[in-house]
């Protein structure tokens, strides 16, 4: 069964999940950003297969979340090194991991975020950039932005709430 594509859709969220929406990906950026930068590194640390690792690999990399950097060339070894668009994606690997903290994990937190000068732990939020406001349930309205297509106004008229 052959995968659906969201890349064509002008919905940020499908065209993000195009990018990184299989599950190793997600994994592969958290170790990334745990400092992993190495084929093995990653295999070792996933446990996965390394035909899998390879085009999860080069997928994120053609989406321009890593980019492939050679580090030694005699034998040529490449490694992989988050891009802009892959630090980029740090706050949605922060927001999943508290929330997994808050809802699947009934032995408590095995992993926490915490300010390294004074061990405090940290909940991170989502607010406003301009205004530092939190984003909450209520209060905010998802609509059609400048570059919607009519498909997409009309989508969203239906459904203002996220």
């Amino acid at each position: 069964m052959e995968r659906k594509s969201y890349g064509h859709m002008q919905c940020p969220i499908a065209r993000s999940l195009e990018r990184v929406g299989e599950w190793w990906s997600i994994l592969i950026l958290r170790d990334a950003f745990y400092g992993l930068t190495r084929f093995d590194q990653f295999e070792a640390s996933l446990g996965i297969a390394p035909n899998m690792l390879t085009r999860r690999l080069k997928a994120l990399v053609e989406a321009g979340m890593l980019e492939r950097r050679l580090y030694q060339e005699r034998p040529p070894r490449r490694e992989y090194v988050l891009t802009e668009r892959g630090r980029d994606f740090r706050p949605v690997l922060l927001s999943l991991l508290a929330w997994g903290n808050r809802q699947f994990a009934p032995e408590g937190r095995s992993v926490e975020i915490v300010d390294p000068a004074t061990g405090r732990g940290i909940d991170p939020v989502l607010v406003d950039r301009e205004t530092g406001i939190p984003l909450s349930e209520s209060g905010i309205r998802v609509v059609a932005g400048p570059a919607a297509d009519e498909a997409m106004r009309r989508h969203m008229s239906r459904r203002p709430n996220l």
